[in-house]
């Protein structure tokens, strides 16, 4: 079975948001869960999802304060929503560690996993986060 990079982020999404409830659980067996509904069946791991799901686990605390400088006066990481915190770790990691993916792609995805994921209202709120991102590496372009 091959996945695409859209269909990886899906499920290291699953993944993290499960991690997320029980950081206890079996990684490998969460693994398969979101690979194959067959539980008989072991599948090979797609390199870019094990990428995504330790990445966002090894700078969770990182992700997590850079995401915090973005938030609007008033809001803390602990009212952001769960589903919504899960996708910003995952866009923020992108666009911070892994660089064959462009800045706006991994924004576009995060937004496609908003709108798969969680609601309209979640989905402005990521795009907004996520925007001042976009305009802090324009203006940095701009002093270049």
């Amino acid at each position: 079975m091959t996945l695409t990079r859209h269909q990886i982020r899906e499920r290291a999404f699953q993944m993290l948001f499960a991690l997320n409830a029980n950081a206890d659980a079996d990684q490998e067996a969460l693994y398969q869960r979101v690979l194959t509904d067959d539980p008989d069946q072991t599948v090979p791991v797609p390199e870019y999802l094990q990428t995504l799901v330790t990445g966002v686990l090894d700078h969770q605390r990182d992700l997590d304060a850079e995401i915090t400088r973005y938030l609007s006066a008033g809001w803390q990481l602990q009212r952001i929503a769960k589903t919504d915190l899960v996708i910003l770790r995952l866009a923020f990691f992108e666009i911070d560690h892994v660089t064959d993916v462009p800045n706006r792609v991994a924004v576009n995805e995060a937004l496609e996993l908003a709108k798969n994921f969680s609601d309209d209202r979640s989905r402005r709120f990521i795009n907004g986060v996520l925007a001042h991102t976009l305009d802090d590496e324009a203006s940095d372009d701009a002093q270049a």
